[in-house]
């Protein structure tokens, strides 16, 4: 059985810049960027992804399903 890795994903077109993933970051890992997505929002990117501890709290308050953490198959 293939071990699984836990990434974060941010779907950018989602986010509606409410700030609360960031705020709730145990870590102070996400910012709201500077780029804006589809809708005219300046979307939340990972500042530091090298501290994220992938808890997902990100992903359990946005109200947009915007982001979280996911598992997924790692390669063999």
């Amino acid at each position: 059985m293939a071990a699984k890795n836990k990434v974060h994903v941010i779907e950018s077109r989602r986010c509606k810049s409410c700030g609360v993933c960031v705020a709730v970051c145990p870590k102070k890992v996400l910012e709201i960027g500077s780029e804006l997505n589809e809708q005219g929002y300046n979307y939340v990117v990972q500042a530091r992804p090298e501290d994220c501890i992938k808890c997902n709290l990100c992903g359990v308050v946005c109200p947009d399903i915007a982001l979280g953490v996911v598992e997924v198959q790692a390669s063999a």
